[in-house]
């Protein structure tokens, strides 16, 4: 099944669009696993606070399924940037390699910020 937006769109957007789908859907999924340990810190932080940022810890039992979401996602990012080839059609044209080498960076950068943020559940114990 070919989809509309492959038709419409070269290949080598469509590999940068699904790089960038990938980190952006590891990030949102490390959000919402953090959500339930980190929100109530970040809120008590900043001053807020009340009975209510308790209903916070609710998503608590999904938090496995969003690390695990994370880490795919995060996964097939890799899988884009370093695993699948950058071919180029005869005619086209090549994506840029600066481009690549921007894109691995901020891939690095953002795994390494979910990771963190994964791990505040467990590690924030050891500062209070």
């Amino acid at each position: 099944m070919i989809l509309l937006t492959e038709c419409l769109l070269p290949k080598n957007v469509m590999a940068v669009m699904n790089a960038k789908g990938s980190l952006a859907a590891g990030t949102l999924a490390a959000i919402g696993a953090s959500v339930c340990c980190v929100g109530p810190l970040l809120l008590l932080a900043l001053g807020i606070g009340g009975a209510w940022i308790g209903n916070l810890t609710a998503l608590e039992p999904y938090r496995p399924i969003f690390i695990g979401l994370t880490l795919v996602f995060l996964g097939l990012a890799y899988r884009q940037l370093y695993l699948v080839p950058q071919l180029c059609a005869l005619g086209a044209d090549c994506p840029d390699p600066r481009a690549l080498k921007r894109q691995r960076v901020i891939f690095w950068l953002v795994g390494v910020l979910l990771l963190v943020l994964l791990a505040v559940p467990w590690a924030a114990p050891l500062f209070y």
